[in-house]
């Protein structure tokens, strides 16, 4: 060997810090990405299958941590100094900000998971140094271990910093379970770089920059950050304008205008912005950063970086007078002053007082003897410009106890928004009072003869199709990003959801008026008797097709009232599409097949769950409307392997024959058997989705195929029973 073959290679296998295209998706980039479904794939997670954090949880100290979080508060650290000597307004950022990346359209985003720790949400320029934060909890999560995720952890903090500073919040829960690896799928907008203005090709609005023209899901105005851009649209100062940004943003997570005002005077009352430096000095985000930054970003190795010098946001200064306790003094500086453009010493634009008293100043927060001009961003000056939200600014004036309670409400459903209903709390902080966001649904029935009932919905006359695809409909809502909707509940029977044209309305009608009656002459739930005549439809489906097996059952499920339902925010949980029952409410910009992933990934299910449940779905007969796309098989109603068999024979051809249409044709007379879409097809075009197809067609699986029908079945029917746990 020469000496150059023995240098000149490199003796480690490439692909991790050295990039040569193998990325599947990059050499093919049109091929069906299903990553999306492994997100949180448990090879990633080192705590085991047997760990349960939710048990875990329940053996800590509460007190005891929270006194801990409370210590911290003002044990200021010379590596990274508090302002004034308090964490407070450091660590409500990062709870707020970890909270508030959630949004209603999807679910996604929120402090459930602490996804705050990883790419790209730890180092978009919104969460400039909020990796201290995170830093300095560090000893109290090794302290307390398993017991205590960093997603409890981080959401703890800024409630613990709020009591801290004098306030009273309207509780806590813990059960936050962590992830351990980047939500890589999760969409957090198409621009190719941060904080692209709206006169970038990249930008998220129209032309017109109209708010309204948001794409979905997002809610933030920009690449990179949380809610709006503090120096104004596009960094250009219009309170006007940025008033109908704010506006947006927060209903996109479910806020209403009186949370909204709340919630931004709460946030302001405590803490600063801190841009009094050269922002070109700031070093690189975390992702970013050398291997000696150890997992620490935006770090300005140049120029003193830390206390009076720091530069996050680029704006300067506080917006109260005494920012480190919780009064009603930010009303009285916003409305009571005027106010004019300057700029930062970072060179942000931000609102300064035209005339203000010294002793009204806030101190540099390091020196007290130093009095500081106060600041107002112009998402602030927008609750003054605005003529709703002044009303409610002037309201709160008038009325400090109300903000007090509308803030402690609002900052409690930012934080546990994600949690999931009331049964998920735990600590003995966690309030009792039912909130309408928490979608509330009473406690059913366990007392009665489940199989009675199974023996009236077997004889009612319902057909196999009606009692699948009802049950289906009902259960297919949850989210298991935020822990809503699903069977529990029966809001199927309710506004907004008898109405879906997902739902066929006049089928489902007609269906609920059999099922109802049983029912109440049993004791029973609605919700109940709805899972239960799906689960008789498929051993009914299963036993023609000569296999004996039952669906296994949990009754216990209770009937949500009107009254329980916040018909607004749950318009967000209507289907657009759903492959399972071959239904697509109209064309979208998106393949079919791409919205299949994002819903099974919303539900819960993996690629294997997904495979079995649509080649079970398709021969049941349940496709939306009552079409034939996608049935491959003779003995439709009866729970068969045919879909996966069929699909699968090269006897037959695919053919093209409309936009999202194809036929199945006979290779050797030409004529057509069936007719598919493309979340039918794909099944056998798409590498990985095929080979479980060829699993599920084999000779040998027919009986694997109903059991794993059965589990995916049971498992959907039972995703949002958290009163099991």
């Amino acid at each position: 060997m020469s000496g150059n073959e023995s240098g000149g290679k490199c003796p480690v296998v490439h692909g991790g810090n050295t990039h040569v295209n193998d990325d599947v998706m990059e050499w093919w980039p049109n091929s069906l990405n299903l990553d999306i479904l492994h997100q949180h794939d448990t090879k990633t997670n080192p705590m085991g299958e047997d760990f349960d954090y939710r048990e875990e949880v329940r053996k800590l100290d509460f007190d005891q941590v929270k006194q801990d979080v409370m210590d911290l508060m003002t044990d200021s650290q010379d590596w990274w100094p508090a302002d004034w000597g308090h964490y407070g307004g450091l660590m409500i950022r990062m709870t707020w900000h970890a909270a508030g990346s959630y949004r209603v359209f999807d679910g996604r985003g929120g402090a459930g998971t602490g996804n705050q720790r990883f790419a790209p949400i730890n180092s978009w320029p919104d969460n400039g140094n909020l990796d201290k934060a995170r830093r300095l909890l560090w000893p109290i999560k090794k302290k307390y271990g398993n017991r205590l995720s960093w997603a409890d952890l981080i959401t703890l903090a800024g409630n613990v910093a709020y009591e801290s500073m004098g306030f009273k919040t309207f509780g806590f829960s813990f059960g936050r379970e962590d992830i351990w690896h980047p939500e890589k799928e999760t969409y957090w907008g198409s621009e190719k770089e941060w904080l692209a203005t709206s006169d970038n090709e990249n930008s998220r609005y129209d032309e017109d920059r109209n708010p309204d023209s948001l794409e979905n899901p997002l809610a933030a105005v920009m690449m990179g950050l949380i809610y709006v851009n503090p120096e104004g649209p596009d960094g250009t100062p219009d309170p006007a304008q940025t008033a109908q940004d704010v506006r947006v943003t927060f209903q996109r997570m479910a806020m209403s205008d009186e949370e909204t005002v709340a919630l931004t005077i709460g946030g302001h009352t405590i803490g600063k912005c801190h841009g009094n430096g050269d922002p070109d000095n700031v070093g690189p985000a975390p992702e970013g950063a050398d291997v000696e930054e150890q997992g620490l970003g935006f770090n300005n190795h140049v120029t003193r970086s830390v206390g009076r010098d720091a530069v996050t946001s680029g704006l300067e200064g506080a917006w109260t007078t005494n920012p480190t306790q919780w009064d009603h003094g930010y009303l009285e500086m916003l409305l009571d002053h005027e106010w004019q453009v300057v700029q930062s010493p970072a060179g942000a634009n931000q609102w300064e007082p035209v005339d203000i008293k010294e002793e009204d100043m806030p101190v540099d927060v390091e020196d007290p003897s130093i009095r500081r001009k106060p600041m107002m961003t112009d998402a602030d000056m927008a609750l003054k410009v605005d003529p709703e939200f002044r009303k409610v600014c002037e309201k709160f004036r008038q009325n400090p106890d109300q903000l007090d309670d509308a803030f402690a409400r609002a900052w409690f459903k930012l934080i546990h928004r994600d949690l999931g209903p009331k049964d998920r709390y735990i600590g003995p902080e966690a309030p009792t009072e039912d909130l309408i966001w928490q979608d509330p649904v009473p406690e059913g029935s366990w007392n009665y003869n489940v199989e009675a009932v199974k023996k009236q919905i077997a004889e009612s006359g319902l057909s196999i199709s009606d009692m699948v695809a009802t049950a289906w409909d009902s259960a297919r809502t949850f989210r298991q990003s935020d822990k809503r909707g699903g069977a529990n509940g029966a809001r199927i029977r309710l506004a907004p959801q008898k109405d879906w044209v997902a739902n066929e309305p006049e089928r489902l009608q007609r269906v609920l008026k059999v099922l109802e009656p049983i029912a109440k002459q049993n004791g029973a739930s609605v919700a109940d008797v709805i899972v239960l005549a799906g689960n008789v439809g498929i051993e009914k489906a299963a036993k023609a097709a000569g296999h004996d097996i039952a669906v296994p059952f949990r009754p216990g499920r209770g009937d949500a009232t009107e009254e329980m339902t916040d018909v607004d925010s749950f318009q967000w949980l209507e289907p657009l599409s759903d492959a399972y029952r071959n239904f697509l409410k109209k064309d979208y910009s998106v393949q079919p097949e791409d919205l299949m992933l994002d819903r099974t990934q919303l539900m819960g299910l993996t690629a294997p769950e997904m495979t079995v449940l649509i080649g079970g779905m398709r021969v049941l007969g349940t496709n939306h409307g009552g079409s034939k796309h996608g049935v491959f098989t003779d003995r439709e109603g009866q729970l068969t392997n045919d879909f996966f068999v069929n699909l699968t024979d090269m006897s037959y051809s695919w053919v093209p024959t409309g936009d999202n249409l194809y036929e199945i044709r006979d290779r050797k007379t030409d004529k057509a058997k069936w007719t598919a879409t493309r979340v039918d097809l794909v099944f056998g075009s798409n590498s990985i989705l095929r080979s479980y197809a060829e699993v599920y067609a084999q000779d040998d699986n027919e009986e694997k195929f109903v059991q794993d029908f059965v589990k995916a079945w049971n498992k959907m029917m039972n995703a949002d029973r958290f009163d099991l746990e």
